[in-house]
């Protein structure tokens, strides 16, 4: 394969091919006597592998040491492995979709209101941040606005009301981390602006904000799994700042 065939087929661009290259991450492949690069079925599974890693939130560096750790399994494995992977991601999918099923039946039949129901704190509380027009205008505020709703309905009423309380104190700092943020969209994990709004949005969170490391599964991957990638790893990173500020 090419360079823009393996690309294609993993899903990512040639110059991220190339920046992994570079990175150190993905060996350069044998030349042919023509002088192209000639890709293999062990570099795809290594570009797979790179690529679910940083959609992951997972540094570059700490790539490097999982594929250092993999580099002498059989190829069997880490395709097992990453089949594993998909399957865990296709799971997700699956429940999400059994959760919209109940709420598209129940908005169908009008026993549903437009932000779900909401209990008194949370629906004064996005009244409050409806009037900010910055806030209005954010994909990402929107992001956080669906995630506020459905921590109404799985958190305890206590901690609810303590999460609130905390979310007003980053209200009015919100604005210009929403628009680094959204600037991300389109971005890759390694952009320099993802450790810039990384370090914004921690100086905006509370300490008691996070109770612990990030780590994957439940509504961790609720959390991340609708944040493009770059937007994740800004997120995971400050989660990280803050409960490393809090320790």
């Amino acid at each position: 394969m090419r360079i823009g065939e393996i690309a294609a087929l993993v899903g990512v661009t040639p110059r991220a091919v190339r920046h992994y290259h570079h990175l150190g991450l993905l060996a350069e492949p044998v030349r042919r006597a023509n002088g192209y690069r000639e890709y293999g079925v062990r570099d795809a599974v290594v570009l797979a592998r790179i690529r679910r890693l940083t959609e992951l939130g997972v540094g570059l560096d700490e790539v490097r040491d999982v594929l250092a750790d993999e580099a002498g399994r059989e190829l069997v494995e880490v395709l097992e492995e990453l089949d594993g992977d998909l399957a865990r991601q296709e799971g997700v999918i699956r429940e999400r979709r059994a959760r919209l099923a109940g709420l598209l039946a129940e908005a169908r039949e009008g026993r549903l209101a437009a932000d779900g129901p909401l209990s008194p704190e949370l629906a004064a509380f996005l009244a409050e941040l409806g009037e900010d027009p910055a806030l209005a205008a954010s994909p990402m505020a929107a992001k956080d606005r669906e995630l506020l709703t459905l921590l109404d309905t799985v958190v305890p009423a206590d901690e609810r009301a303590r999460l609130m309380e905390l979310m007003r104190e980053t209200a009015g700092k919100a604005g210009p981390v929403y628009a680094r943020l959204d600037a991300l969209a389109d971005a890759a994990p390694d952009d320099p602006r993802v450790a810039e709004a990384a370090a914004e949005l921690a100086a905006c969170l509370p300490d008691g904000m996070v109770a612990g490391p990030p780590e994957d599964g439940g509504l961790t991957d609720v959390l991340f799994g609708d944040l493009a990638p770059a937007q994740a790893a800004a997120v995971r990173e400050a989660l990280r700042l803050v409960w490393e500020r809090a320790r």
